[in-house]
């Protein structure tokens, strides 16, 4: 039943996150104003504009859920640990990229149960792209005018580099040391949740994000990695991502992956 409930919201998820993403290239077309909020990360009209549209629009097909989203996190744990079902927004994953203007900046929406993502969708404004994914139902890559196409993690390649993506603006000394661990890679840094698109497409093998992210950046990507038969987990244990389960909304170190060969936490720079 809940598999059939995840299939029949993946598209009107989907039209909720083009909705926002219109909402926000309104704004991305002016001379937009930049604000900090009370952790000194940007936030824009165009942040605001989107978690709008996105919470009254889960609110219309879902009323008996609750939301959680970027834009409204000041919700008590004592409140939040009884939901054992909500939805999980960053109605802009990429924030920094919008001001800076490349257009790697994503809408992202999951669906979240007993503390798993079990759906996810991704949309970029710009482009129009769509990955999408629920579980049990597998993942998809929809480019604009043409029909979804399935998409699949891939193995490592024999005799090839690794072929690691990793964030544009939040890089830092972590990723380089993962990386020389590796040994042979090629090394590619994108913005936002696209990152994660790019394991669960196949474009890239592996995505170390060895710095502090936020639940919400993480959820609809992870269900999408994980529908595409990857794997999205802690840096120091090694088990998934889970989310809402303490009053920290901030995410362990992780590895987001696609081949399960290879022992990538091996590679993990530890201190000491």
């Amino acid at each position: 039943m809940m598999r059939d409930e995840w299939v029949a919201w993946l598209e009107p998820v989907r039209t909720l996150a083009t909705e926002a993403s219109a909402r926000i290239l309104e704004i991305y077309a002016t001379a937009f104003g930049v604000t900090a909020k009370e952790d000194h990360s940007p936030l824009t009209a165009a942040d605001l504009a989107a978690h709008h549209a996105i919470v009254a629009g889960l609110q219309r097909l879902t009323p008996d859920l609750p939301i959680l989203s970027e834009e409204s996190a000041a919700i008590p744990f004592a409140e939040r640990s009884r939901w054992r079902r909500f939805w999980l927004v960053d109605p802009l994953d990429g924030t920094k990229e919008f001001i800076q203007r490349n257009g790697q900046f994503t809408v992202n929406i999951a669906l979240i149960e007993e503390h798993e993502p079990v759906l996810g969708v991704v949309r970029v404004p710009v482009t129009g792209l769509c990955y999408f994914a629920a579980r049990g139902c597998g993942a998809f890559r929809e480019d604009p005018g043409q029909p979804p196409q399935a998409i699949k993690v891939k193995s490592l390649q024999p005799n090839g580099p690794v072929r690691i993506v990793g964030s544009r603006s939040h890089g830092g000394p972590g990723l380089q040391k993962f990386a020389t661990a590796l040994g042979a890679h090629v090394l590619v840094t994108i913005g936002s949740s696209l990152k994660f698109c790019q394991v669960a497409e196949g474009a890239a093998d592996v995505y170390p994000r060895l710095g502090p992210t936020s639940e919400w950046d993480t959820a609809a990507a992870q269900a999408i990695v994980e529908a595409a038969g990857g794997r999205v987990v802690s840096a120091e244990t090694g088990e998934p991502l889970r989310y809402n389960t303490r009053e920290s909304l901030l995410n362990p170190y992780f590895i987001a992956y696609g081949d399960t060969s290879r022992d990538w936490l091996a590679c993990v720079p530890r201190e000491g």
